[in-house]
């Protein structure tokens, strides 16, 4: 099996795309890094959840995604959603931005080598305006490095706008 990394900005349907993109596979597991901070963050874990087969495996892991990967069985689809709540978890903890790459290289190589396959989701920051605070402008730097870095171990990258899917070319591809 291989696996496709879906970017995209908010609401621009990655999730709906992952969802459909796991519905062949026999045996699927999410993980899921999202928290429910508030009332609000609360709901859009609830829909997420509703949208998902009731045969599906859930594995809430905010900050160890590594090691949930590791866990998932091999026979077994994996989704991730999402690798951009995951870095604001592990920035809010004051992980550097290192171990950030770090954790992140460890990851998509293990989702790279499940036989499984997966969809890993992310939200594509970069092409806004530069934040006004030191913190937004890490958090914007570390997931464009965290999603290079797993599109740099994907079989397949696609951005999805308006629930419409544009495949990105491996830069290798391009010649020298």
């Amino acid at each position: 099996m291989s696996y496709t990394l879906l970017l995209g900005g908010a609401r621009s349907g990655k999730s709906e795309l992952a969802v459909r993109l796991a519905a062949g596979a026999g045996r699927v597991v999410v993980v899921a890094t999202a928290e429910a901070g508030d009332e609000e963050m609360a709901e859009r874990i609830r829909r997420h959840r509703a949208r998902r087969p009731a045969g599906w495996t859930t594995i809430e892991e905010p900050v160890e995604l590594t090691a949930a990967l590791e866990g998932v069985p091999e026979d077994g689809f994996v989704v991730v959603d999402c690798l951009t709540l995951w870095v604001a978890n592990l920035l809010e903890r004051g992980c550097s931005p290192a171990e950030v790459e770090d954790r992140s290289r460890r990851a998509a190589s293990v989702a790279a080598a499940h036989p499984g396959g997966a969809a890993v989701v992310s939200n594509e920051v970069g092409s806004g305006i530069v934040p006004i605070n030191a913190l937004a402008r890490t958090f914007r730097d570390m997931l464009g490095t965290v999603n290079a870095i797993w599109a740099e171990h994907a079989d397949r990258t696609a951005l999805v706008v308006a629930g419409r899917v544009l495949l990105l070319d491996d830069p290798r591809s391009l010649g020298p």
